[in-house]
């Protein structure tokens, strides 16, 4: 049977170590591996993409493989064929699936089906992959990940579900703040809260993402915005934290929102090197899936 990387859950804590081992050794030799050589990979975008879709093209390309894009116009889905149907026939093709889509119930029923790796790249519900190149960034940053505490203040989403679970595989203390309504769900390892100060005070590391993300009704954004205003990392915020600590943000980003531009685009953060980081994760990712019995 495959392996699947659906909520982030999946690896053991050893498994993912060696992963991000991996993922570091190959951003520093980016062409060392041939894994995907003549080989190929489906990547199904049912939701808009930049940081996804660019990085898992050029990992892909980069393992000696090829991407085949296919949005949901593209695909026999949009005329009523089943998910089931279309993991028994892209899994006659490719070597791995990777789907970006809204229901995480359609991830689950593709991985059900398809005889080839599926690779969750965004549902409404998880962003495993996005919490992979954050742990990358985080080790890259202080040489390790147990024992470190990363704060993420804002909408409990998707993002901050995934950064809780994959967190806690990595030792990594993971603090969420959010305000009434916004609040994730309870996640093992993960400390809950309403106060911002409270969650980043003595953090290694602070997170922020949209107020207003894909699928949220735009409108209630004007009181999204409201709500999520004192949850904003300024200058102000991060100084509560530890005095080595980065600001990370999983983008798109609103400058003057949910992060001022002095943070985005100032000397303590380290959110570009998280965007590259998502393809060397993903390679990692790919390698391992690929080679799992």
């Amino acid at each position: 049977m495959p392996r699947h990387f659906i909520t982030g859950a999946e690896p053991s804590p050893d498994e993912l170590r060696a992963l991000l081992d991996r993922a570091l050794a190959l951003k520093q030799a980016p062409f060392a591996s041939n894994a995907l050589a003549r080989r190929t990979v489906a990547l199904i975008f049912q939701k808009p993409s930049t940081r996804t879709r660019v990085s898992f093209e050029v990992g892909i390309v980069e393992l000696g493989g090829h991407p085949v894009v296919l949005r949901t116009e593209d695909l026999q889905l949009s005329r009523g064929e089943t998910i089931r149907d279309t993991a028994l026939v892209l899994s006659r093709h490719v070597a791995a699936i990777g789907i970006r889509t809204g229901p995480d119930e359609l991830v689950r029923e593709l991985a059900e089906h398809a005889t080839v790796p599926v690779i969750n790249m965004l549902t409404v519900g998880h962003h495993p992959c996005q919490a992979l190149a954050d742990l990358l960034t985080l080790r890259e940053a202080f040489g390790r990940l147990e024992g470190l505490t990363l704060a993420y203040v804002g909408d409990g989403n998707n993002v901050a579900r995934s950064l809780a679970i994959v967190g806690a595989l990595a030792g990594v203390k993971v603090r969420v703040a959010s305000p009434p309504g916004f609040a994730l769900e309870p996640v093992a390892g993960a400390h809950l809260s309403t106060d911002p100060a409270e969650a980043v005070a003595g953090a290694d590391a602070v997170y922020a993402d949209v107020w207003v993300s894909m699928g949220d009704d735009e409108a209630t954004a004007d009181e999204r915005r409201a709500a999520l205003a004192a949850y904003r990392i300024d200058d102000d915020l991060l100084d509560l934290a530890a005095s080595h600590a980065i600001a990370l943000h999983c983008l798109p980003a609103h400058a003057g929102e949910e992060i001022t531009a002095e943070v985005l685009y100032g000397a303590r953060q380290r959110i570009w090197d998280q965007a590259e980081n998502r393809r060397h994760a993903q390679k990692a990712l790919l390698e391992f899936l690929l080679r799992a019995p």
